[in-house]
C-alpha cells in the first residue's frame, strides 16, 4: 500500500503555475518556437508544449483477410526469429544453421499466431486501421518567472545561420 503523502514512483509531479505565451494550430509550429527559445540558451525546461482540444482519428489502411494475417504474422515471425537465430549463433557454432531455423521456425509460429488471433475475432474486425491523437491546437507554456525572457526571445527575429 503506499501513503498518499509521497508520490507513487512514475507519476509527474505538480507543474508549477505557467504562463501561455503561444499558440498554434500544428505541433511543428510549436517545436519550432521551443526550438527558436534552445537556440536562444534560454532553459528550455520551464517549457511545454500542451495540446487541447484532442481527438482520435483512425485511419482505417485495408481489409484484413486469412492471407495478410498470415503474410504480417510470417514477417514478425521470422524478424522475431532472425534476433533469437543471431544471439543462438553468437553462442554456439555452426550459425547459419541456427539462423536459417529459428528464422523459418518463428515464421512458422507467427502464421499460426496471427491467423488463430484472426479467426477469433469472428468477422467483427476484419480490417486493419492506425489510430492516432490529434489535438486541435497546440500551446506553448513557461514557467511564470521565465516567462518574460521567453516573450522576449520570442520577438527577437531569428538569427541568420
Amino acid at each position: 500500500m503506499t501513503n498518499a503523502q509521497q508520490p507513487v514512483q512514475g507519476r509527474s509531479l505538480p507543474a508549477p503555475a505557467s504562463t501561455m505565451i503561444a499558440e498554434f494550430g500544428t505541433y511543428q509550429e510549436a517545436q519550432a518556437l521551443v526550438d527558436k527559445l534552445s537556440d536562444a540558451k534560454f532553459a528550455v525546461e520551464h517549457v511545454r508544449i500542451v495540446g487541447t482540444g484532442l481527438t482520435t482519428v483512425e485511419q482505417v489502411l485495408g481489409r484484413m483477410t486469412y492471407g495478410r494475417a498470415a503474410l504480417t504474422g510470417a514477417l514478425g515471425g521470422a524478424w522475431f526469429g532472425l534476433f533469437i537465430g543471431i544471439l543462438f549463433a553468437l553462442i554456439v557454432g555452426n550459425a547459419w544453421v541456427w539462423v536459417v531455423w529459428t528464422v523459418l521456425m518463428g515464421a512458422a509460429f507467427g502464421i499460426i499466431a496471427s491467423v488463430l488471433q484472426h479467426a477469433m475475432t469472428g468477422g467483427k474486425r476484419d480490417f486493419t486501421s492506425l489510430q492516432t491523437l490529434q489535438a486541435e491546437r497546440y500551446g506553448v507554456q513557461v514557467t511564470n518567472e521565465h516567462a518574460g525572457e521567453a516573450v522576449r526571445i520570442m520577438g527577437q527575429p531569428n538569427p541568420t545561420q
